[in-house]
C-alpha cells in the first residue's frame, strides 16, 4: 500500500502541500490539466525551484483573478460535484472542506449550512485544496500518516482581525493532534494545511516503517531565520506484513480506581462509546494500601484523546489518568446478510489471501431478533451460522 509521510518541522500549508507534491514526482501540466476540471476560471499554476536555508524545494504559485473571496460550504461542494474531477479526488476534497467548515462551525457557534469561508472560499484556496488532493491520487497515495506539527506562534492578521497563532480553526482542527512551537513567530499551519492532515491522516507521530521510493519538498513564501520553510513528504510502500491487515495508531488511556460506586462503571462505558471511544474495559487490580480495585481503560482514534479524558474526569472519581500511543493491527472485513427463519442478520467476515479465518453473526441483529421472537438468543446465532455455511455452498 502506498503511504505517505507528512514531516511537517516547519508547518504545512495548502501550497506547500502542492510544492511537495510536484517536487515528488506530480508534473505542472498534469495538475493544471486536472485542476481545468473544476470549471472555475481566472486562475494561473506555476512552479519554480527555491533555496530555504540551504535546502532547495519546489514553490508552487496561483494566480487567480477572483473577485469572490467569500463562499459558503454548500457553493464549494456544489462546485465539486458539478466538476470533471476523478472520484476519488473529489470526495477527497469534499471531506477536507467539511471537515474545514465543521471546525468554523464550532468556532463561530452557528450551524454547519451557515459557514461562509473567508481566505479558505477564495479561488486559490480553492485550487490548494483540489490540487493536492489531485497530486495525491496522480502519486498513487493510499494511506497517509503525520509527524507533530510546528505551529509556530505569535499572531496573525485574518478576516476577522488579529488572531493568536495557532488560528482557532486551526486549533480545533488538530485538537488531540502532537503539535508543538519551536519559537519561530509566525503561523507556520494554516487552516487548509491543517484540514488536509486532520482528514486524510490515520497516524501522528514518528515516521512509520516504510520503504521510500520518493521525497518531496514544498516551500512556503515566508524565509525563516534558522531553519528550512519547507514541507517534505516521504512516499512509498509501507513495511510488509506477515499477516494481510493494516496498522493504526490508536490512544489508550488508563486510570486507577478504588472508591467508584460499581453502578457508574456501565453507564461510564455507554457514554464512552457515544463519545468516540473503540473500547472501553475494566480489570481487578491490587492498589495501594493493600486496596482490591478497578484498572478503567480506554480505547480511542487519537483526535479523541481530550474528549475521553474530560468525560473520565466528569463521570468517574479519579484525579488523574495515563495516555500513551499504541499501534493496532486489524484484518480486513467485510459483511454480508444472510436469511433466517427470524429474520435477516447481518454475518462479519475476516479473510486472508481469500481464505474466511473468521466468522461471526452481529451481536445486535440477533438480540433483537431474539426479542422479537421470543427464542433463545443462541438459537438465532446457531441459525445464522447455518444461513452463512449454506449460502457458501450453493454459490
Amino acid at each position: 500500500m502506498k503511504l505517505a509521510y507528512f514531516d511537517c518541522f516547519s508547518g504545512i500549508s495548502g501550497d506547500m502541500t502542492l510544492g511537495a507534491l510536484v517536487d515528488a514526482g506530480c508534473q505542472v501540466d498534469h495538475l493544471r490539466s486536472e485542476l481545468r476540471g473544476l470549471q472555475v476560471p481566472g486562475w494561473e499554476l506555476s512552479a519554480e525551484k527555491v533555496w530555504k536555508n540551504g535546502m532547495v524545494a519546489t514553490c508552487v504559485k496561483v494566480k487567480t483573478e477572483d473577485q469572490c473571496k467569500h463562499r459558503s460550504l454548500s457553493a464549494i461542494l456544489e462546485i465539486l460535484q458539478k466538476s470533471q474531477l476523478a472520484p476519488q479526488v473529489r470526495e477527497r476534497a469534499a471531506a477536507i472542506f467539511t471537515r474545514l467548515g465543521e471546525a468554523e462551525a464550532r468556532v463561530h457557534d452557528v450551524p454547519l449550512e451557515k459557514i461562509h469561508f473567508h481566505e479558505v472560499g477564495a479561488v486559490d484556496a480553492i485550487v490548494d485544496i483540489v490540487g493536492a488532493c489531485i497530486g495525491f491520487h496522480c502519486l498513487g497515495m493510499e494511506k497517509f500518516a503525520c509527524s507533530a506539527l510546528n505551529v509556530g506562534g505569535g499572531t496573525v492578521k485574518m478576516a476577522h482581525g488579529i488572531l493568536p497563532v495557532p488560528v482557532p480553526a486551526t486549533a480545533n482542527l488538530l485538537q488531540g493532534k502532537p503539535t508543538y512551537s519551536n519559537g519561530v513567530e509566525r503561523e507556520l499551519v494554516t487552516p487548509t494545511g491543517a484540514a488536509i492532515v486532520a482528514t486524510l491522516c490515520d497516524s501522528f507521530g514518528p515516521q512509520p516503517p516504510m520503504s521510500v521510493s520518493a521525497i518531496g519538498y514544498g516551500a512556503g513564501t515566508a524565509d525563516l531565520e534558522g531553519q528550512p520553510n519547507v514541507l517534505r513528504i516521504l512516499i512509498g510502500e509501507g513495511a510488509e506484513k506477515a499477516v494481510p491487515g493494516f496498522d493504526e495508531e490508536i490512544a489508550v488511556i488508563e486510570t486507577n480506581l478504588d472508591d467508584m460506586n460499581p453502578q457508574i462503571y456501565g453507564y461510564f462505558l455507554e457514554k464512552a462509546l457515544a463519545t468516540g471511544a473503540l473500547d472501553v474495559y475494566t480489570t481487578p487490580v491490587q492498589m495501594k494500601k493493600n486496596r482490591p480495585g478497578i484498572l478503567l481503560t480506554v480505547l480511542c482514534k487519537p483526535q479523541d484523546t481530550n474528549a475521553l479524558l474530560s468525560l473520565i474526569f466528569a463521570e468517574t472519581t479519579t484525579f488523574g489518568a495515563r495516555t500513551y500511543r499504541a499501534q493496532r493491527r486489524t484484518l480486513p472485513r467485510e459483511h454480508v446478510s444472510v436469511s433466517t427463519s427470524f429474520g435477516d442478520v447481518r454475518i462479519k467476515i475476516s479473510r486472508v489471501n481469500e481464505r474466511v479465518l473468521h466468522v461471526a453473526p452481529e451481536y445486535d441483529d440477533c438480540r433483537k431478533l431474539a426479542v422479537e421472537k421470543n427464542v433463545p438468543l443462541q438459537r438465532v446465532i446457531s441459525e445464522a451460522l447455518r444461513a452463512y455455511e449454506m449460502a457458501g455452498k450453493t454459490n
